[in-house]
């Protein structure tokens, strides 16, 4: 559905008076038209707008809720064709669900019992929930790349990930707080309501805004693919196995008569493995050669062009953080953080600038210690030609002593 530009051009100026602290009743009043017809579509034009004036995402969030909650009659009378409950889009909806269950579930303990008493209780129950990491990350990984190669206004995504990131925010702080006997039943009390806060919300916005649109642009075909991929990370809340949902992906790729050109790729794919030769004055390497090098290597790699799009990412068997092909051809400064993306900037621009060629960085993660570096790529006439991120666990490696000699090797 096309956005009415004009509408959108109003509620932008709506949103900005909020920013700049303007009366709210006036400013409804002034905007009541346009506010009453409002589409998902259109709220990702008009925050994308803000941002595309300088604000950043952090600040944006500010004045976000006030206005999804003026919005909302609107957002939630739209209408718009629902999923299959087994798509993608499905999972994600019961994923939804599944988390509202276990907040209510949790909202119960803490008006039973007394704090002292419910503690524990409380803090097996709070874990469940950041499970829901995964939710969040099939969003970040899979569906907003999808949806930012369609439109420029789906940049605006990036005031999604900042809400994602403060809800593992409140998560971390609220099992820090169960986990702490000095911690105050009022100190609980405020951060697991923030915590309820972002949660609930974000269901919410993917339900009245997110997934409205995405349905409204993405083609069959690409649902299926992101299902595919959905398969590398976990189905929070879900009562399925993996297996059960891989079956169910075969039989919706071969409805849609999909499944036969993918088998024809792949064997084309398998064909070419030994006819593909990688040849330097150092050696040759067939197709299937490199591949299996660049899997069994302990770090992950991600090659970023000149152009900051990525091209290209290794697949090990324990890779550090999360990737889907999805990424392929997306912007790296949307593959980061909000909140880190000044820094990708910076380590980009001093690489292309000549200033630098290695940025490294180390931090704790999942209880593990990681180092990240970046590369400068240049050719043969020094031009800059990209960036390679290498991700290493580097835990076991910081524990040695000594001496370990080849022939000690397996003993």
């Amino acid at each position: 559905m096309r956005a009415d530009q004009d509408r959108v051009n109003n509620l932008v100026q709506y949103v900005r008076g909020l920013i700049n602290k303007e009366s709210g009743k006036e400013l409804y009043l002034k905007y009541k038209s346009y506010i009453e017809q409002v589409t998902p579509q259109e709220v990702f034009e008009i925050f994308y707008a803000q941002l595309k004036n300088g604000m950043e995402p952090k600040e944006i969030l500010t004045i976000l809720d006030k206005v999804i909650n003026v919005f909302y009659k609107s957002l939630s009378g739209y209408s718009w064709k629902k999923p299959e409950p087994n798509s993608f889009m499905g999972y994600l909806m019961q994923e939804n669900n599944g988390l509202k269950n276990k907040l209510e579930k949790i909202k119960e303990i803490i008006k039973e019992k007394s704090f002292q008493v419910k503690s524990e209780e409380l803090l097996s129950e709070i874990r469940e929930p950041s499970k829901f990491n995964e939710h969040y990350l099939k969003l970040e990984n899979i569906l907003f790349p999808y949806m930012e190669k369609k439109m420029e206004k789906f940049n605006g995504l990036a005031i999604m990930w900042a809400l994602h990131d403060e809800a593992r925010k409140y998560l971390k702080e609220t099992v820090k707080c169960l986990e702490d006997e000095n911690c105050k039943e009022a100190e609980f009390n405020t951060i697991v309501g923030a915590l309820f806060f972002a949660m609930y919300g974000l269901a919410q916005k993917e339900e009245l805004i997110l997934f409205p649109a995405a349905s409204e642009i993405i083609e069959e075909n690409e649902w299926i693919d992101m299902h595919r991929q959905s398969l590398d990370y976990e189905f929070p809340f879900i009562n399925k196995t993996k297996k059960e949902i891989k079956e169910e992906i075969k039989k919706e790729m071969k409805e849609n008569d999909i499944l036969i050109g993918v088998k024809e790729f792949i064997k084309d794919l398998n064909d070419s493995k030994e006819s593909l030769v990688f040849k330097t004055e150092t050696g040759a390497l067939s197709f299937e050669q490199l591949l299996m090098i660049f899997d069994v290597l302990p770090v992950d790699l991600t090659f970023v062009d000149e152009n900051n799009k990525v091209r290209f990412f290794t697949r090990p068997k324990d890779r550090i953080f999360p990737r889907s092909p999805a990424a392929i051809g997306r912007d790296v400064r949307n593959c980061h953080p909000p909140q880190s993306v000044h820094v990708v900037n910076e380590i980009i621009n001093s690489f292309r600038e000549g200033k630098q060629d290695l940025a490294t960085f180390w931090i704790d993660f999942k209880g593990r210690k990681i180092m990240i570096q970046f590369f400068a790529l240049r050719d043969s006439k020094n031009n800059y030609r990209g960036v390679l991120e290498v991700s290493q666990d580097i835990t076991e490696i910081r524990k040695l002593e000594g001496e370990r000699r080849l022939l000690h090797w397996g003993k």
